[in-house]
């Protein structure tokens, strides 16, 4: 039986990935609610100061780095200032040093933690972010309506195209066995449970070969496992006590494959949308799967939505974390908190009433 319902799954997994490609070819018609408070503007700037913040490791990051100096040059602007992350610094205090260059736009040539770090440093101030998506997921990229497969495309979007202001989020991550803390900020989707394991099992060799499906591997192994009990606080409201699997906060919900995860979480609204998943069993699992597919409206009472601009997690025992795709550690409480409009991201005329 069990094995029966393993197979099961899967194939509801297959039929997902082959939706999901179906669904790129249908995102712009559906997926219309990307804003809800703020038109794009025009940066209003003649001359423009561009730094870049470069992952030298990405396959295509010399195409990235002779594009933009090209157009540059083809704009009469003095050459772009790059500053190239490495393994100790992903790109933190070259965020810093382009602030202090005086950038008018930092490009960010790399993937989602790139961008997630280099976006921590530009919150908050007046910088404009440019996005050169050169990652496996790119999920601000994909979620700001971007050509991620035209790369010229991107870089003329980031130095010349409009802009606008979307929320980012914040989640610090306690782990009382250890005494440690830390936090992260975080754009797209943070979470709590098995989509953390999830992104920490997945082999950087598959992602390479398959981009983003290589998750469907990992997240195929781990479907099995039991329900955890935690403590869930929203805003100010008393805390409630349930079993999960897992808990995802999204601060916009368009993931690899054109699938729109949660439809109703906006990037500009100031609230987090918090998904909790809860099945008991292969069949929970794959009704969430078709739920999501189908983009059917119907309670499934093993997958629950709530809104808020705070939220507050505790559990016994430790349990994964993740930020925008990246582990970030084990954790007995997490605490998200949303702060609205707070990062200047470079995008398409128009791209926020898509």
């Amino acid at each position: 039986m069990r094995d029966w319902l393993l197979y099961l799954v899967i194939a509801g997994v297959l039929v997902f990935a082959v939706s999901s490609w179906w669904g790129v070819r249908r995102l712009r018609a559906r997926h219309t609610r990307s804003a809800v408070w703020e038109e794009t503007h025009s940066p209003g700037l003649g001359q423009q100061k561009v730094a870049v913040v470069m992952n030298p490791i990405k396959a295509k990051s010399d195409e990235a780095r002779a594009l933009i100096e090209q157009a540059c040059a083809a704009a009469g602007w003095a050459p772009p200032r790059f500053f190239d992350t490495t393994a100790e610094d992903p790109g933190s205090s070259q965020a810093r040093a382009a602030v202090e260059y005086g950038a008018d736009v930092v490009l960010v040539g790399g993937g989602d933690g790139t961008v997630r770090v280099v976006a921590e440093i530009l919150a908050g101030t007046d910088i404009a972010m440019g996005l050169i998506p050169l990652g496996t997921g790119n999920l601000l990229a994909r979620n700001v309506h971007l050509e991620l497969n035209d790369l010229n495309d991107c870089v003329q979007t980031a130095l010349f195209g409009h802009q606008r202001f979307i929320d980012t989020a914040r989640m610090r991550v306690e782990n009382s066995r250890t005494g440690t803390a830390s936090e992260h900020t975080f754009l797209v989707i943070a979470g709590m449970g098995m989509d953390a394991e999830v992104v920490g099992d997945t082999s950087d060799g598959l992602k390479k070969a398959v981009g983003w499906l290589a998750y469907t591997e990992a997240g195929v192994r781990h479907l099995p496992g039991r329900r955890k009990k935690v403590s869930i606080a929203l805003d100010d409201q008393p805390e409630q006590s349930r079993k999960i699997r897992s808990v995802l906060f999204a601060n916009c919900g368009l993931i690899p494959g054109g699938i729109d995860f949660i439809p109703q979480a906006m990037i500009d609204d100031g609230m987090l949308d918090v998904v909790v998943m809860s099945p008991r069993s292969a069949i929970g699992w794959l009704a969430m799967y078709w739920k999501i597919v189908l983009k059917h409206k119907r309670t499934l009472p093993v997958m629950t939505y709530y809104r808020s601009g705070r939220i507050s997690i505790r559990c016994a025992e430790p349990m994964p974390t993740q930020v925008d795709g990246d582990p970030s550690g084990p954790a007995t409480r997490v605490t998200v908190q949303v702060a609205p409009g707070s990062l200047l991201v470079r995008v398409k005329e128009g791209a926020a009433t898509d």
